[in-house]
């Protein structure tokens, strides 16, 4: 069998870090530099000749460096005459651009899987995207886990008798439905509609959530406009308490001290997808590692097994 070397670009490191430790092999150094002219440089530093290479690279900010390093490295890999590369990349910024919803725009989510395609990736192991048709963007083998199961296991501690998980959009609907089975508990969504990128109005709420401690779940945060919304009108339905999930806690422009600062919200769970900051610390936030689904899904890439059975049996 062909050996495995992972590398790590400068997004996430701790994260490639963490999978290596699960899988009990040597993250491989990477070097990257740059030139007066403000170009970069990657050089892989380990061999990749004839070796099954994964590159743990999430597009987050800041995103565009990232993108361009990642494609740096896919270039050297193949440049380097590797026999498989896969991008793990647990965040697809690009993603929310997914349909062309104003004229003379681009499908940038399309336009970047092409990129990486056409730079040397292989296979792509993605988690949690912002919609399910940008899995269909790239011209290679996806594979797209979600943290379902690891926010669930959190939450099942805590007593659920009169918890409701509520999406905050129809879109995701079904993933909050989803995530309400795995708890026995129900659900219900909001009627959102998006103004600009950050504004959004909730029209209603559907579902009976007057008096319940709610259990809001999203993919991600950014800004957290469409959260903030969602809270406001939770208020006005008389809830008992809120907690807020998402898989992707990007939190910018002071997101997370909006969300976290209000009485109403008891508790804030992310994933450790795209690196929480120092500075994005609050009492109220818990991370949780996706470390190890990450590592036993590279695990059965390269071992030729089944990668489907760690989303089936969420």
């Amino acid at each position: 069998m062909r050996e495995i070397t992972i590398f790590s670009g400068s997004a996430h490191p701790e994260l490639a870090a963490a999978i290596c430790h699960h899988l009990e092999v040597p993250l491989a150094p990477c070097r990257l530099s740059r030139f007066t002219n403000d170009c970069l440089e990657v050089a892989l530093q380990a061999n990749c000749r004839e070796r099954d290479v994964f590159i743990v690279q999430p597009l987050v900010p800041p995103v565009q460096e990232n993108l361009v390093e990642l494609l740096l490295m896919l270039d050297a890999a193949r440049g380097a005459s590797a026999a498989r590369i896969t991008v793990v990349m647990p965040h697809y910024a690009y993603a929310r651009s997914d349909k062309k919803d104003a004229p003379r725009i681009s499908i940038a989510a399309r336009l970047v899987a092409d990129l990486m395609v056409t730079a040397g990736a292989n296979r792509v192991l993605a988690m949690t995207l912002h919609s399910p048709q940008v899995h269909g963007f790239f011209s290679v083998p996806v594979d797209h886990l979600h943290a379902l199961r690891e926010l669930a296991a959190h939450f099942r501690g805590a007593e659920l008798g009169n918890t409701i998980v509520v999406s905050p959009d129809l879109g995701h609907a079904k993933e909050a439905a989803k995530f309400a089975r795995m708890l026995a508990v129900p659900v219900a969504a909001a009627a959102k509609q998006r103004i600009s990128d950050d504004k959004v109005v909730i029209s209603s709420i559907i579902g009976d959530v007057r008096g319940r401690d709610v259990l809001v779940l999203d993919d991600e945060i950014a800004r957290g406009s469409t959260i903030l919304e969602l809270l406001d009108r939770l208020v006005e339905h008389d809830v008992s308490s809120v907690r807020v999930a998402c898989t992707h806690g990007l939190f910018t422009d002071g997101a997370l001290a909006r969300i976290g600062d209000r009485d109403d919200v008891t508790e804030i769970v992310c994933t450790n997808t795209v690196p929480i900051r120092d500075e994005h610390r609050h009492a109220k936030l818990t991370v949780l590692s996706v470390a190890q689904p990450l590592a036993e899904a590279v695990r059965r890439i390269h071992n030729g097994e089944s990668v489907s059975v760690l989303f089936e049996s969420q």
